[in-house]
């Protein structure tokens, strides 16, 4: 069975891009590859264990069990060493993809409060997104009761778009909230 917002994208959202952008070949319209979602903590030098914690959290959300990121660079004054364990992340593709797309904009981003909207500076020039979150329980997944310490966490939307207007009209036909 086929995803809704996958559904959509084959039935209305290319024929819609294919006469907005005035392109000829279907192969041409973008599509979103993968979302990467991504989660680093100053914390984690000191106690290895909230890593653990991060990572339950993250694969709720996600369906997915994450990565632990290492350092990549020693910085003493953060009394950091390479190779240290300082974040989770995880790249989700194909259903699992859509499934938290979807959740993303229809049960997520609408629990975040005062949200007017997210910014459109957010495209890195190769039409892929990036924004942030500042707290993991907009999510119905994770339990309220049971959070330690309120954490955000990166999100990364990459797309086959070669132009930011190109992947802003992508996600515009899914009906991201950008702002006005």
């Amino acid at each position: 069975m086929a995803h809704r917002l996958k559904t959509k994208y084959k039935e209305q959202v290319v024929p819609a891009l294919k006469k907005q952008l005035g392109k000829e070949n279907i192969m041409e319209i973008p599509k979103i590859e993968k979302i990467v979602i991504n989660q680093t903590f100053a914390d984690a030098v000191q106690n290895a264990k909230l890593l653990n914690t991060a990572a339950e959290e993250l694969s709720q959300i996600t369906g997915q069990k994450p990565v632990i990121t290492k350092a990549k660079k020693s910085i003493a004054n953060f009394k950091l060493r390479e190779g240290m364990p300082i974040g989770v992340s995880v790249t989700l593709r194909q259903e699992r993809m859509w499934s938290f797309f979807d959740r993303l904009i229809s049960l997520a981003l609408p629990r975040v409060r005062d949200f007017r909207g997210l910014s459109a500076k957010g495209f890195d020039g190769r039409g892929n997104y990036n924004m942030g979150l500042k707290e993991q329980t907009i999510f119905p997944e994770i339990n309220y009761d049971k959070v330690d310490k309120i954490r955000g966490m990166n999100i990364t939307i990459c797309t086959s778009a070669k132009t930011d207007a190109e992947g802003k009209a992508l996600l515009e036909s899914f009906g991201f909230p950008f702002r006005k």
